[in-house]
């Protein structure tokens, strides 16, 4: 009964809003086509550079376009004789959250998460230097942050080594980072591997970002929430 009222409060009151699973043509939720899919919003939650949920994740579900749940899906099966598989940090991204990243970075004097995040980084350049953009491939529904989970044993479920964390502005997240273990190069090339074989494009400075090469909406950029 709470759920439904709550579904007919945002339906009356968050436009453009999507209740239920009533997504926009071309868009699934990922879970539903790839049901061994680990999924962590971390936008939706505290843990990231704002410290706070952002604007616009109302849900923890993860969307994305039809053809990117079709080659994660992909890249899942792949994945699995080495014992490993994917968790999602974030996919489709509405605009209003990249507002939102805008608007904190012109509040110089909220750096409750610079420790952990851009300790070696003025707040104000963090666009200049690409780690956020005005502009989210995010927001076409076609980028994910992702890393790999051990999907077998005692450790199923836990994050695979990737030598360092996600959404940390800093040298570290390059993919070509050198002050790595071996073991830690391998798990970044595993991952890195498997998604550029499955069309996906890396982004250099963060081992964690791909974006689908062959995406259906690559000039739109979308606003509306996932309500649940």
């Amino acid at each position: 009964m709470y759920l439904n009222i709550k579904l007919l409060v945002g339906c009356l009151f968050f436009s453009p809003l999507i209740c239920s699973q009533s997504l926009p043509d071309g868009f699934v939720v990922l879970t539903d086509y790839i049901p061994d899919l680990e999924v962590e919003l971390r936008y939706a939650n505290k843990t990231n550079f704002l410290g706070r949920p952002v604007e616009g994740y109302t849900s923890e579900i993860g969307v994305g376009t039809l053809e990117l749940a079709r080659q994660l899906k992909k890249v899942q099966l792949q994945l699995k004789p080495y014992g490993v598989g994917l968790k999602i940090y974030d996919t489709y991204r509405p605009q209003r959250a990249v507002n939102d990243f805008i608007q904190w970075s012109q509040h110089q004097n909220d750096t409750i998460m610079k420790r952990k995040y851009y300790p070696n980084l003025i707040k104000k350049n963090l666009f200049a230097l690409g780690f956020i953009a005005s502009k989210s491939g995010h927001s076409r529904g076609s980028t994910v942050d992702l890393t790999l989970i051990y999907n077998t044993g005692e450790m199923k479920g836990v994050e695979v080594d990737m030598g360092g964390t996600w959404d940390f502005f800093g040298e570290r997240s390059n993919y070509s980072f050198s002050d790595l273990t071996q073991n830690q190069k391998e798990n970044r090339k595993l991952l890195r591997s498997k998604m550029i074989e499955n069309g996906f494009k890396p982004y250099e400075k963060e081992w964690w970002h791909f974006s689908l090469i062959e995406e259906p909406f690559p000039n739109t950029y979308f606003d509306f929430i996932v309500f649940l």
